[in-house]
């Protein structure tokens, strides 16, 4: 259904072909929205938008590569016009005990999940600044606040998204254009596969879409989902370390004994190479 808000909108969503980003693209179709979908498995983000239609345009895009990206704008542009909203949403994790993580694992997850959001808001933050507004919307996670154990390396590429959106937003204060983060707990995702939820219940990509719909309608800065987690660690970081120690490990799970690399183990080696 046709959303005013949204209808007319160009929305680009990186690692669209599959997931989150395939439900924000369709959700934003669905809308009236122009959209076009950016992953690095081509083929898969040009069968999603042949198979989602209304419209919608499939794209290679490597978020970790410099030339990848400046082609996806401007093919973007070529085809569907200048970029109304940004939705960074490419991310890739490993889950494990902080002493077995492959270098190479950590190396993909600083290079997908903070330089590819770094490098998406260099390069399109300035143009929709010339025309004064636009949205960057970037997909961070919970762990942006807390660090599972078995997530360690994850948890501080989130952590380190917020600081540079927190960062960036205040350049932009005044220019039009707006910088929002969501903030998910676990996702029912590829990426997220074999890990537990801790006291929250397990969302799903339509949860996430929801949320980025809703904040091209009506900005907000951050936005956790559950809505309870952003005050929970607001409150928790009062506490005495002990305190917020016993309530932490109450609420967020410990990956490293509740993981299993059995159900990873496929995911890990095709998105991280290990």
């Amino acid at each position: 259904m046709a959303n005013p808000q949204l209808e007319g909108l160009v929305i680009a969503v990186t690692g669209g072909a599959a997931g989150i980003g395939r439900q924000i693209a369709e959700q934003a179709a669905w809308s009236g929205a122009r959209v076009a979908i950016g992953d690095r498995d081509a083929a898969g983000a040009r069968a999603t938008a042949d198979e989602l239609g209304g419209g919608m345009r499939g794209y290679s895009l490597d978020v970790t590569d410099e030339e990848s990206y400046q082609a996806f704008l401007e093919s973007v542009t070529a085809d569907l016009g200048p970029i109304d909203v940004l939705v960074n949403n490419a991310g890739v994790m490993w889950v494990g005990p902080f002493d077995e993580e492959p270098e190479k694992a950590t190396e993909a997850m600083f290079a997908v999940n903070v330089l590819g959001v770094i490098r998406g808001i260099r390069l399109v933050a300035p143009r929709m600044r010339e025309r004064g507004g636009g949205q960057i919307i970037t997909i961070a996670s919970a762990a942006s606040k807390v660090a599972p154990p078995g997530e360690s390396s994850y948890a501080a590429s989130k952590h380190a998204v917020l600081g540079y959106l927190t960062g960036v937003r205040e350049e932009l204060r005044g220019s039009g254009v707006v910088i929002s983060a969501i903030l998910p707990g676990v996702v029912d995702t590829e990426l997220a596969k074999g890990t537990a939820t801790g006291a929250a219940k397990l969302l799903s990509p339509d949860d996430v879409a929801d949320a980025v719909l809703a904040v091209i309608a009506k900005p907000r800065f951050v936005t956790t989902i559950p809505s309870y987690v952003g005050p929970l660690v607001a409150v928790a970081g009062l506490l005495p370390q002990g305190l917020r120690d016993f309530l932490m490990r109450k609420m967020v799970p410990d990956q490293v004994e509740s993981a299993s690399a059995a159900e990873r183990r496929d995911y890990q080696k095709r998105a991280l190479g290990s």
